[in-house]
């Protein structure tokens, strides 16, 4: 059933144009009320007071062959005219052009030519979403040579100023979509299929991309991009999804992070330890409610344990049989001797930073949390303090990339470590002796040479010695306001609590009047926090648990990569979105977890750039 109902709503519009009528609520998933709203999509007229693309003001820049327009305007009322324009790259063979004599081109489109597998009419768009933290992305003020490595495969590569965290929830992927309509507006009139559009980024950038992907012509936005006077009319859904490491599904992060995580906490105060344990617990009430099945149709639930909170069960096993997968992907493609040293200490074996502009480093403008930890706490660890890791035959700059993330999303990790991270580095002769370093401080893996496999005894086995918590309890709702998220659900710039679930576990604490004052707050459009926090939570879209599935027209092609070491996030994160993906109905989900990688473009393998345009090529080939 729900097969059939993304195929009517995503082929219908991908394919016709069509735009379907889209309800949607603005209640939270506990709520009996629902408030419908129809989509002012439903029309298929397209309105707006914007120019299309004028095709008399190309640039060119002949060492990549690529022409390209800078600052074009996707907003008709824009809040920060210089921040919402788009820029779009085109290959030269698909324009035939003549100089005006001024340093720009007119030209025409090519539609006889080829490059790579694809011609000025078929052409997928490419749309970086770099916005790590979910911090602004500045808008492009000349040529990009990032934009050749598209190019150069046929692609059309789009790259759209977005606000940031400090303008508030939604309004970076009010930005993304308003940008994804004005270049539906143009079709015929630009490069490329725009019905073919895929969206990448990393950390927050591949939480606002699986947004995207989620809420194709969602009706909660309407408001949004009428307000910067975005085209209507027109579709803002996707085709296709890249997220590396996303930070998304808030609504429950929270408590998913210390059902995880909370394991490998120590030195709590009596009370930041009884939050850590209640929303843990939540957790487990959450994912017995919200019904995920495996790839078998059996539901995934939580069990009560011995030992730790809900630590059995099948949701449990499928946690515990990823982390394995992850181990043993590793064992099987990995060459022995193996040089943990020559492959980044623990980060990627492979790529960096796909092609995008990633932000200069500085953080996002307004007034950023102080950081400061809740008193009496001790904060786990950070994840890059563990090491092993990918194909000794790759190269990689993704350390450098973890490190370029985490000093431009202004996130809250702390720096302590725990005397029980396993720090591995020099080579590792043979599979035996690697296992045997994974068991310097306590044995926990256990290797079978006939099979060349690995199992674990528990996951938080796994979270003691390899994914320790880099954040504190309230991993993005913090106990004292000091998460980039805080500041993403304020208002006016300002941070604020935003969980509805923690607001409740902490009646009776220090902390109840703080978050309980804060969850009537509402937007510049009177929006409340529920609608905000559904917004942008993909599984609101895919889960029959909430209000929001069937509301929006869902993206057809997802990969999804997360380190698997990652503190930044639990590993529920990632595998509940691409659970909640296939059981949606979408065929074309491609999920994989990373040994020993961290926060950063993890690949089992190769060019994190050069996969992501491999995996387009090919998603494409086969749909033909």
């Amino acid at each position: 059933m729900a097969k059939t109902k993304w195929f009517i709503a995503g082929v219908t519009l991908l394919a016709t144009g069509a735009l379907l009528t889209a309800c949607a609520t603005s209640t939270s998933s506990t709520s009996t009320e629902t408030t419908a709203s129809t989509s002012s999509l439903s029309t298929g007229e397209v309105s707006t007071t914007l120019d299309q693309v004028d095709n008399s003001k190309w640039l060119y820049n002949a060492d990549d062959n690529v022409y390209y327009q800078i600052g074009i305007s996707y907003a008709a009322n824009p809040a920060d005219a210089d921040q919402q324009t788009l820029s779009i790259f085109v290959p030269g063979d698909y324009m035939t052009a003549t100089d005006n004599g001024d340093g720009t081109y007119t030209a025409e489109l090519n539609t006889d030519t080829t490059v790579g597998q694809y011609t000025a009419e078929t052409a997928p768009i490419v749309i970086p979403i770099n916005t790590p933290g979910y911090s602004a992305m500045s808008a492009l003020t000349d040529y990009s040579s990032e934009a050749a490595t598209y190019t150069a495969e046929g692609m059309i590569y789009v790259s759209a100023g977005l606000r940031g965290r400090d303008s508030g929830a939604p309004l970076g992927v009010t930005d993304a979509k308003a940008a994804i309509r004005y270049i539906r507006y143009n079709q015929g009139n630009i490069a490329g299929d725009t019905e073919t559009i895929f969206a990448f980024g990393t950390s927050g950038g591949g939480a606002q991309a699986s947004i995207l992907g989620a809420s194709g012509d969602s009706a909660l936005y309407d408001a949004y991009l009428e307000e910067i006077g975005a085209a209507t009319g027109v579709s803002d859904a996707i085709s296709g999804v890249m997220a590396w490491v996303p930070i998304t599904n808030l609504d429950t992060g929270n408590l998913a992070y210390e059902w995880n995580l909370g394991s490998a906490r120590t030195d709590l105060d009596d009370e930041t330890q009884a939050i850590s344990d209640d929303l843990a617990t939540a957790y487990a009430e959450y994912i017995n409610d919200l019904g995920l099945k495996d790839s078998d149709g059996n539901t995934l639930t939580l069990e009560a344990s011995d030992e730790g909170i809900y630590q059995a069960g099948s949701y449990y096993d499928f946690i515990k049989e990823t982390i394995e997968d992850s181990l043993n992907t590793f064992l099987e493609n990995t060459t022995f001797p193996y040089d943990a040293s020559s492959s980044s200490s623990g980060m990627p074996g492979g790529g960096g930073a796909p092609s995008g502009e990633m932000p200069s480093g500085e953080p996002p403008t307004g007034e950023m949390p102080s950081g400061e930890a809740p008193s009496g706490q001790a904060p786990g660890t950070s994840d890059s303090t563990t090491t092993s890791e990918s194909n000794s035959d790759t190269t990689s700059s993704s350390d450098d990339t973890e490190a370029s993330l985490e000093a431009s999303d202004g996130i809250t990790r702390s720096s302590s470590s725990s005397s029980s991270a396993l720090s591995l580095s020099g080579t590792y002769d043979t599979v035996e002796a690697y296992i045997d370093a994974l068991n310097a401080n306590g044995e926990w893996v256990t290797y079978d040479a006939s099979t060349n496999t690995a199992t674990i005894p528990s996951v938080a086995d796994f979270v003691k010695y390899l994914k320790n918590p880099s954040k504190d309890v309230g991993a993005f709702d913090d106990l004292n306001e000091a998460q980039g998220e805080n500041q993403l659900f304020g208002v006016d710039g300002s941070s604020t609590h935003w969980d509805s679930r923690m607001t409740e576990i902490l009646k009776g604490t220090s902390y109840e009047s703080a978050y309980e004052e804060d969850m009537s707050l509402t937007d510049s459009l009177g929006t409340d926090l529920t609608t905000r926090i559904n917004m942008y939570t993909p599984l609101y879209y895919l889960s029959d648990y909430y209000d929001g599935t069937g509301t929006s027209t869902v993206a057809k092609y997802w990969r999804i990569r997360s380190g698997i070491n990652q503190g930044d996030t639990a590993l529920s994160t990632e595998a509940n979105l691409a659970l909640a993906l296939e059981n949606y109905g979408i065929e074309n989900v491609d999920f994989a977890t990373v040994w020993g990688q961290g926060h950063t473009n993890a690949e089992v393998s190769g060019d994190s750039t050069e996969n992501f345009i491999n995996w387009i090529n090919e998603s494409l080939k086969n749909q033909e």
